[in-house]
């Protein structure tokens, strides 16, 4: 390792390792804040008065849905703001804004204001994207790949941990006193952000520039577009599975063992990104962002293939932990590829637009693997996602060579 290698890693050498420290924690603590409620929120929606099976249903997909809607809105105006007046100041909005929206929702009296407060979490929230933005930014280009490795697995760990700490807590301290706790956390979040985060000066023009017409100072728009469309697939390739995976491996496993098996199956790909995505990070730093992004959109692609022609359990689970692994270099390479590919004044708007795309896919992805699973068959929605997995790695391929060509 050279002499300016190692200044970076030297304790003088900025607040970019407390930041990311800080933001890690953050993002883990509020993504579980947001997925927690999962495994008892037909149950919290019983307690608010709603009483027919079908109405549950409805009501606890709408509620659990609402938080990523108005985020998904929200992430390019954050990022934009981020930008214009400091990427710190929207991690303390965003950790105080979540830490009050988790309180109130545990004192929520009926289902439409539980509704609206999962819209205000979302409105208020924002912490993980933020906090990708921040660490984007502050980390040295060399170490960024790394650094938002690690921040990917804290916030894939929030979505696998959510759910857990979602079935256990409730019969130890009930439904309203989870969510009071989860409030407690954040705000600890609140308080990390608020005195430990330092973000770097900026030049008083980059504080007040109004970031009008952010998108024409993008020198090429085409590795930005790849990106969106990269984490658009991605989320979908998660995701397009949720709708038939109980279902699918009912085909199979004995009915005693299917609840426990698709819970090994869902979370086998979340902690094979939590595992690989680090790594992935500091290897992409060395060979290539964007050249690690095709690998693991087409290894993705290999292993989503023959998910459609398991015929047990185990072999589901190692296929999805084994995807996951191949998975886990895009999140942070998708948003160092922006980071190289961008004026640094307009980062975080851009970064928002990524993240807008993200919880498309996660939208898209449920519906269109239901569709797919319900009027052609369960095993083409693992078919039909391999082929947009190819399609992505080639489409990624190609404009990463014409983009590399014109550098020349």
């Amino acid at each position: 390792m050279d002499g300016a290698q190692d200044r970076e890693w030297l304790p003088d050498a900025g607040p970019w390792k407390r930041n990311l420290a800080v933001c890690v924690f953050g993002s883990f603590t509020t993504i579980v804040a947001m997925t927690l409620l999962l495994p008892f929120l037909p149950l919290y929606i019983g307690q608010l008065g709603v009483t027919e099976h079908a109405a549950i249903v409805q009501w606890s997909g709408i509620a659990y849905g609402a938080t990523f809607f108005t985020a998904a809105l929200t992430a390019p105006l954050w990022g934009r703001l981020a930008d214009r007046y400091g990427r710190k100041l929207m991690l303390i909005r965003a950790s105080l804004g979540m830490a009050i929206a988790m309180s109130l929702i545990g004192m929520a009296h009926n289902v439409w204001q539980l509704v609206a407060l999962r819209l205000l979490a979302g409105l208020l929230g924002g912490y993980a994207s933020g906090s990708t933005i921040l660490v984007a930014a502050q980390t040295p280009k060399s170490r960024s790949g790394w650094a938002l490795g690690i921040l990917s697995a804290g916030i894939m760990a929030g979505n696998l941990a959510g759910p857990l700490i979602g079935g256990l807590l409730p019969p130890l301290i009930g439904i309203r006193a989870t969510f009071l706790l989860a409030g407690s956390t954040i705000f600890i979040t609140f308080l990390g952000t608020l005195f430990l985060i330092r973000e770097e000066a900026r030049p008083p023009k980059a504080r007040t520039h109004k970031q009008r017409g952010g998108w024409s100072q993008i020198p090429d728009k085409r590795p930005i577009i790849a990106m969106l469309a990269t984490g658009l697939l991605l989320m979908v390739a998660n995701m397009s599975v949720e709708p038939i995976i109980t279902v699918y491996v009912a085909q199979f496993v004995a009915l005693s063992r299917v609840t426990f098996v698709s819970g090994l199956v869902m979370a086998a790909a979340a902690l094979g990104s939590i595992l690989s995505s680090t790594y992935l990070g500091r290897l992409a730093d060395g060979v290539g962002h964007w050249r690690m992004i095709i690998a693991c959109l087409a290894a993705a692609a290999l292993l989503l293939a023959p998910q459609a022609f398991v015929v047990s359990g185990w072999q589901l689970i190692i296929l999805r932990l084994l995807m996951g692994l191949a998975l886990g270099g895009l999140l942070p390479c998708i948003a160092s590829v922006i980071r190289h590919n961008v004026p640094d004044k307009i980062a975080g708007g851009i970064l928002g637009y990524s993240v807008s795309a993200q919880y498309a896919g996660q939208v898209l992805g449920p519906l269109g693997g239901g569709f797919v699973g319900g009027h052609i068959g369960m095993r083409a929605v693992f078919l039909a996602t391999a082929v947009l997995m190819a399609v992505g790695a080639i489409g990624n391929f190609i404009i990463e060579k014409r983009h590399r060509d014109r550098r020349r």
